[in-house]
């Protein structure tokens, strides 16, 4: 597996001279300078590439195994995880008052990519403890939070999310999973449930499964579904481990990636739970940790990318292969790198403008969901849950393009596994399926969060985009401005067929989102380029790095921003050559 290096000056650059961090009014942001933001940025860094790096391929080749009824994570991952709790990584941007540092979401985002980059698996039990924490603080009791969130922030627990079921995915209107209410205010828990991640494992003593179930009363589909925390050992009122509860790891999945994350069918066999927030409103707490469910899965797209791009460039620096068309470029060797064929280049440039806009993308996001939640900011909250189906399905989806055309560039040493980037190529791909598949994120993208509030929302995307070209320099404003009509005129599509022709309009949801997802990369690139050239100008950071990302912004620009009015030509063509042909014919 290749040398991770964590990209640490790219995300200070998008930190404080983007986003303004320690300006920005949130909380615990005034006290995140630069020397301290870099501190942090850091230490972070070196726990990816020194502890969680070198673990990833040996667990991919080793995986979990079920071991004396209990699950087995990789050797290495449970000394490993105890590091991430140790420093206090897993409660980041958590409350104080449970035990958090209190720190913006966005700083843990940053934090959460590296070390996806470094160990996708391991610290997918991080971020599902994560969401367990937000959902149990917004939703949970007094009591609930007091006994589980401190175990939860510090790590000591971990926490899951158990919604789907042999027979359902997306559709929770299906489940089954049944809740039975106990004399004593508790509830017996009894189903299936499948794929699902860290149900089981070795890395802490306790998981606290938070389960979708239909509690008597409530009616079929969605909104009879209630919410319950199961834990997987019966803790008493002081937190002490007692009785192991009904709910066991039946099997583990045997999957195309992420071979050291164990993904579980739980049984629920009377296991004893207790409802979070109100009965049959189990979807409206589930919906709390889904716009930071989904960033994290778009970021997972985006690590894997960033990882496999590096991997590719340190390649196309060392493998000799040919000579440049314009004559040898070290004639003292005996052929010339990659590095010095255009296309080669090409693959590489296109590699590096996705991860760099995309970083700016996903902590942009960060920061609305920072502003939202800390100033009850309403147009925040919307600008997010508007980005957040593009940001995962559109991160995921050319995050794993970008892994495979890593792939490309090492040829066939790329696809021998002992090379590593198999693996980039393997675990990117399920970030397009789970959370949620990216056909849903189109979907849910187009007909339920462009509506929302009369539209809104997708307004002042266009305005933030007209802005951001208005004030670029032709190189970048142009081409803005160009894709931002493209995206305009694919919603004036919608608005024209979206009740008269559903079919016609659901039929372009997809090239929808990906004609999205070019023009907020195109304004996260303009706003790069502003924010490096304003530091040019000021004498201020590294020159080198600040050119370079104007020609890489350039270069998403020029090649890759054209790509909305393909996706509009796509749009206007209808939902015809989609639906016409018979069921039976395929």
């Amino acid at each position: 597996m290749p040398a991770y290096a964590p990209p640490l000056a790219d995300l200070a650059f998008l930190l404080h001279e983007v986003l303004g961090l320690e300006r920005a009014g949130l909380p615990g942001a005034a006290e995140l300078d630069r020397d301290t933001t870099a501190a942090i940025l850091a230490e972070a860094g070196r726990l990816a590439a020194d502890v969680l790096a070198p673990l990833n391929a040996a667990g991919d080749r080793e995986g979990c195994r079920i071991e004396n009824g209990g699950v087995r994570t990789p050797a290495g991952f449970p000394a490993a995880y105890a590091a991430m709790c140790a420093g206090g990584w897993t409660g980041l941007d958590c409350d104080p008052a449970h035990g958090g540092q209190g720190m913006p979401h966005v700083l843990h985002t940053a934090v959460g990519e590296m070390f996806v980059s470094a160990n996708m698996a391991l610290q997918m039990v991080a971020g599902l403890t994560h969401g367990a924490v937000s959902a149990l603080a917004a939703h949970g009791s007094a009591e609930q939070k007091a006994l589980y969130l401190p175990p939860l922030v510090a790590g000591r627990w971990t926490g899951t999310m158990n919604l789907t079921e042999p027979h359902c995915g997306t559709d929770l209107g299906l489940v089954a999973t049944r809740a039975e209410p106990a004399p004593d205010g508790s509830w017996r828990i009894t189903g299936t449930k499948i794929f699902i991640s860290a149900g089981d494992h070795d890395l802490a003593p306790n998981i606290v499964h938070l389960v979708l179930a239909r509690a008597p009363g409530g009616g079929a589909g969605t909104r009879g579904l209630s919410l319950f925390v199961v834990p997987k050992v019966l803790p008493d009122a002081d937190g002490r481990l007692g009785a192991r509860n009904a709910v066991v790891a039946a099997r583990l999945e045997r999957k195309m990636g992420i071979h050291g994350s164990p993904t579980c069918e739980m049984r629920y066999e009377g296991a004893t739970g207790w409802l979070v927030g109100e009965p049959h409103k189990g979807m409206r707490a589930m919906f709390t940790m889904m716009n930071e469910a989904r960033l994290g899965v778009g970021l997972q797209g985006l690590a894997q990318a960033a990882a496999a791009g590096q991997a590719a460039a340190a390649y196309a620096r060392e493998r000799l292969q040919g000579r440049a068309a314009t004559g040898p470029a070290f004639p003292d060797r005996p052929a010339d790198p990659l590095i010095v064929h255009p296309d080669i280049r090409r693959t590489l440039m296109d590699i590096r403008a996705f991860v760099e806009g995309g970083r700016a993308l996903a902590l942009w996001a960060a920061m609305l969901i920072d502003r939202s939640r800390s100033a009850g900011d309403a147009g925040a909250e919307g600008l997010a849950s508007l980005l957040i189906p593009v940001v995962k399905g559109f991160l995921t989806d050319k995050g794993f393009e970008a892994c495979v055309a890593a792939q490309q560039v090492w040829g066939g040493h790329g696809y021998v596994e002992d090379n590593g980037l198999a693996q980039y190529v393997r675990d990117a791909r399920i970030a397009m399926i789970y959370e949620g598949a990216n056909g849903i994120q189109a979907l849910d993208l187009v007909a339920r969060k462009l509506p929302s509030d009369g539209g809104r929302h997708i307004a002042a995307f266009l305005a933030e985009v007209r802005g951001a070209a208005a004030d670029a320099d032709p190189a970048f404003g142009a081409p803005l401005a160009a894709a931002a009509a493209d995206l305009e005129a694919a919603l004036a599509v919608f608005m024209a067929e979206g009740l008269r022709n559903p079919d016609a309009a659901l039929a372009g949801a997809s090239d929808f989102l990906h004609l999205a997802g070019h023009v907020a990369l195109g304004l996260m690139w303009a706003r790069m380029a502003a924010a490096a050239r304003a530091a040019l100008e000021a004498g201020r950071g590294d020159a080198a790095f600040l050119q370079a990302k104007l020609v890489t912004g350039r270069h998403w620009m020029a090649r890759h921003l054209p790509a909305t009015a393909l996706h509009l030509a796509r749009i206007r063509a209808g939902g015809a050559t989609v639906m016409d042909l018979p069921a039976e014919a395929f």
